[in-house]
């Protein structure tokens, strides 16, 4: 399963960096799809703790996600950093 860490924060507005993030979302939701199998049709509940760690992954990259698509939007640079994000949001 894929961390916080291991999710690629390129800077670059291209469309290949457009695939790329949706390559990393699609990677993401499925190392998901064993565990969410586990917990709900087998009722693994350790197997429930790493549905919540991968959702909470989840909402992470979608939030840094939103954060460049504002940032491009708005005509700046994609941010180089969660903190420079949030100041383009103020």
């Amino acid at each position: 399963m894929q961390t916080n860490e291991n999710i690629n924060t390129s800077e670059s507005t291209t469309p290949a960096a457009s695939v790329a993030r949706y390559t990393e979302l699609q990677a993401l939701v499925a190392g998901m799809a064993a565990d969410f199998q586990k917990f709900y049709a087998d009722g693994n509940k350790a197997a429930g703790t790493r549905v919540r760690l991968a959702m909470q992954e989840l909402k992470t990259f979608a939030q840094t996600v939103r954060n460049e698509v504002q940032t491009i939007k708005n005509g700046g640079a994609a941010a180089t950093s969660d903190s420079d994000s949030d100041d383009a949001q103020s």
